[in-house]
């Protein structure tokens, strides 16, 4: 069970203070244990298709709770979500992975590929491997399982790059400038850890095709030096 995580988070939203914060440490320890407990189930299992996953901690998957309010109208100081990325180079956004979400009121959700929009360097690189393997990407995105479950999002510029044919059969992805899937997860779905894992799986191994699509047009892509 799992049911922590929920109650923690929940409990956070409706407390998000330093305060309520601090005095609730061995709350929080207990539901981010169980949460990096689901991490590892998840290496275990993606790592069977994707052996570099292995290489990873849970801890050194997941991304902090406290948020940065500086450009934010909303200063409440915590995000009452967990969230990790899997793959084969960690958390980092690229090369593209696994992400879970989890946060309550049926908020939750798996999620693949690119959601970062602000290295224009990827962003270009994906554009002109769509450009030049269009059937390959529409092949993927049209497969029923796909179809089913999944729906490309991303942000998006009004007209497409002045490099490509406005007329392109893939136009509408042109205009991305980030490319990313999500399947919603219900509440009672994260109460029952192990049907929850399985799920998981399923739903990850589904976005293996495209998140492979893009990690191939973002060979050789290096991370911006902080």
């Amino acid at each position: 069970m799992a049911s922590s995580i929920l109650t923690y988070l929940a409990a956070l939203e409706s407390n998000n203070n330093r305060e309520w914060y601090q005095a609730h440490k061995a709350d929080f320890q207990q539901a981010n244990s169980e949460f990096e407990g689901l991490i590892q189930s998840l290496i275990f299992e993606l790592g069977k298709n994707e052996p570099n996953i292995l290489m990873h901690e849970p801890k050194d998957l997941t991304f902090r709770l406290v948020r940065d309010t500086r450009y934010s109208h909303d200063k409440s100081p915590y995000n009452p979500t967990f969230r990790c990325h899997i793959s084969s180079a960690g958390k980092l956004p690229i090369p593209v992975g696994y992400y879970l979400s989890i946060r309550p009121g049926n908020r939750s959700f798996f999620g693949g590929g690119l959601f970062a929009d602000m290295f224009k360097e990827a962003t270009n690189m994906i554009r002109m491997h769509i450009n030049t393997h269009a059937e390959e990407f529409k092949q993927i995105i049209t497969e029923p399982a796909f179809q089913q479950n999944f729906e490309v999002r991303g942000e998006s510029l009004h007209n497409v790059p002045k490099e490509f044919c406005k007329d392109h059969p893939l136009a509408d992805f042109l205009k991305f400038k980030s490319w990313y899937i999500e399947y919603s997860v219900s509440d009672d779905s994260i109460d029952h850890s192990q049907n929850f894992i399985s799920m998981a799986v399923e739903k990850y191994l589904l976005m293996k095709p495209f998140n492979d699509f893009l990690n191939d047009a973002l060979h050789g892509f290096t991370m911006p030096q902080r």
